[in-house]
């Protein structure tokens, strides 16, 4: 009976991974309807926003560290180290430049965190990039990184 009760906290918490449906994996772009709906934030714009939020916690209280909890302070602390943009004008441009790729959130997200230098990379970091139906040349990937370096360039 137990067992039996375990397998069902189970089925109910991994329904996929019980019912023998095939396995996600964001290589392949099975991420699941949910995910691949969902809007991405890059670590930039995260940083922007907790970095705004921050800001209005400090204005409200006289000692901000009273207002701020200790997740909020160690994301807003890993989001600013592994943002690769500071400025929100150079956020919107990376945006922007990567939408014009159609891109999946989960894609646009990994290459505006990561930053790939060479197309290589890029699909080595996403290999969704080369799936068939969709498969971005070497030459539009480089396109897209070199208009990413020149916004990181002149930020």
């Amino acid at each position: 009976k137990e067992r039996r009760e375990e397998k069902e906290k189970l089925r109910i918490r991994f329904p996929s991974a019980m019912s023998g449906e095939e396995e996600e994996n964001a290589a392949e772009l099975k991420i699941g309807d949910e995910f691949l709906k969902a809007k991405c934030l890059m670590n930039c714009e995260v940083s922007l926003i907790l970095e705004h939020k921050y800001e209005q916690l400090q204005q409200v209280s006289e000692d901000p560290m009273n207002q701020v909890s200790q997740v909020f302070e160690k994301s807003l602390q890993y989001v600013k180290r592994f943002s690769r943009y500071k400025n929100p004008d150079a956020v919107r441009q990376v945006r922007e430049i990567l939408s014009r790729h159609q891109l999946t959130e989960f894609e646009l997200c990994v290459l505006g965190n990561l930053c790939p230098e060479t197309a290589e990379e890029a699909v080595a970091m996403v290999p969704s990039l080369k799936t068939k139906g969709r498969a971005h040349s070497d030459e539009a990937i480089e396109k897209m990184l070199n208009d990413l370096s020149l916004v990181k360039r002149f930020e």
